[in-house]
């Protein structure tokens, strides 16, 4: 491949296809590295004739011309990551592993030529937080090391700490993003993802398994959104060095997107209530509300996520069309 190119890493995820997607539509070379442990190459179906996209399956800390192709590119998104809660309670040493050695590989590569770097953090890092908005400078609240839940917060957190560390350090122009429940076309549920969940079930006319008591209150963001907001911040020079929550701030209870889901596919299925204790581990902690600031986003590129949320659960079921 010749000429400057972007890379995202987990380029073949659900978050990372939307991305590639959206590059190539700009006129963008793009080169892709994921090891598809939880993305697919089905995700780039749509793009994989394109001359422009390269797309080399594998771990980014395996690759090894990893320093070439990041000192040659123009720009690096870094969405490689374990995913899901539920994959996070099972596998918490490949969680812990993943998010940590393929960031810190990736930020080596960055520091060589200095490429300019976003690396996707989550809401996971604010933790048992009480806040009513999570705001990018609050202090953080993890729960303790024995509840292997907490695990995949604390590997992203010490991705931010590692990556703000290159940016002071080692002068790698880094952006950090955490994203608030990132939803949309292609999503699965396999790794536990609420809202894919939720739409398998009610097309299906079986029960919507809500876990806990239902009253946690979540905020989801269409894919595209989140698209655009990484999009923009890679335009902005004042960006670097920051950290930015990315999502929409229209807050609904668990067991009310429950029942939305239902109402908008215009299914028969009930709701089954499920203790946490059964759905993941003994013990397991989940977080009462978790709903972002956007002013910091907004003020910085001039743009925040505001797609309402029945249009959402529509997009994600196939109902309607983002274009339309």
């Amino acid at each position: 491949m010749s000429g400057r190119f972007v890379v995202v890493t987990g380029g073949a995820g659900f978050v990372g296809s939307h991305l590639v997607e959206r590059l190539l539509a700009e006129g963008r070379r793009v080169r892709v590295i994921d090891d598809c442990s939880t993305g697919s190459l089905e995700n780039l179906a749509r793009v994989a004739a394109d001359p422009r996209l390269e797309v080399i399956q594998g771990r980014v800390s395996a690759c090894t011309e990893l320093e070439t192709w990041v000192g040659e590119a123009s720009f690096v998104f870094h969405l490689a990551a374990a995913v899901g809660v539920d994959l996070v309670v099972k596998s918490p040493v490949g969680t812990i592993q993943n998010n940590l050695d393929e960031t810190e590989a990736m930020l080596q590569a960055a520091a060589i030529r200095r490429t300019p770097l976003l690396f996707t953090s989550t809401s996971e890092v604010y933790g048992k937080s009480q806040r009513d908005v999570f705001r990018e400078e609050d202090d953080l609240l993890i729960g303790p090391p024995h509840l292997g839940r907490w695990s995949y917060a604390c590997s992203k957190l010490m991705d931010e700490f590692l990556a703000l560390a290159y940016f002071r350090e080692r002068q790698v122009p880094v952006i950090i993003t955490r994203l608030f429940n990132t939803v949309g076309p292609r999503q699965t549920g396999r790794h536990g993802m609420v809202l894919p969940r939720f739409v398998d079930a009610a097309r299906a006319g079986q029960a919507l398994r809500v876990f806990g008591n239902g009253q946690q209150t979540r905020c989801f963001c269409l894919v595209h959104d989140t698209v655009e907001a990484l999009l923009r911040l890679e335009r902005c020079p004042q960006a670097v060095g920051e950290v930015f929550n990315v999502g929409n701030d229209e807050e609904i209870s668990i067991a009310d997107l429950a029942k939305r889901v239902v109402a908008e596919l215009g299914s028969t299925a009930g709701l089954e209530w499920v203790p946490y204790d059964q759905a993941y581990a003994p013990g397991f902690e989940d977080m009462l509300r978790r709903r972002p600031s956007l002013e910091k986003l907004e003020r910085m590129v001039g743009f925040r996520p505001r797609t309402p949320l029945t249009r959402i659960i529509r997009v994600t079921a196939g109902l309607e069309d983002i274009a339309t």
